[in-house]
């Protein structure tokens, strides 16, 4: 994996990314121009986890139409200020969705599939997680 970092060389701190697969994203400190850092890792951590809980959803043939993950943290006070605590919830949309299902699936995406969980956790943040399933007629 690769990625390149390039200052967009105004007043303000930007810059443009561009992922080793091409796409590019804008980091912005304070004009709102584009996501923060800490805010990509922690929707980075949410796509990899929502990754996971999808593919593995299906796989058990679970009729889902939706699955959202809203994620919430805490930094620490002093810098270097990382996270601390890091807590996703999943909405689960579909049909005659088993609860013991999306529980197992966000179990192996915790503790086992998703690299960017477990990279966060090795590191000391608590990560936490529960869902909510929302039925379809």
């Amino acid at each position: 994996m690769s990625a390149s970092v390039t200052w967009l060389n105004n007043e303000a701190i930007n810059f443009e990314t561009v992922s080793g697969s091409g796409h590019k994203v804008i980091l912005d400190s304070a004009q709102e121009l584009g996501a923060r850092p800490m805010e990509l890792i922690l929707m980075g951590l949410g796509g990899c986890a929502s990754y996971d809980v999808v593919s593995i959803l299906k796989k058990s043939r679970q009729a889902i139409s939706d699955v959202r993950c809203e994620v919430s943290a805490r930094r620490a006070d002093s810098v270097p200020a990382v996270f601390t605590d890091i807590h996703l919830h999943f909405i689960v949309t579909g049909e005659n969705i088993k609860e013991s299902q999306v529980a197992k699936a966000i179990e192996l995406s915790a503790d086992k599939y998703c690299s960017a969980s477990k990279m966060l956790a090795d590191g000391g943040v608590n990560i936490t997680h529960d869902f909510k399933i929302v039925a379809t007629a």
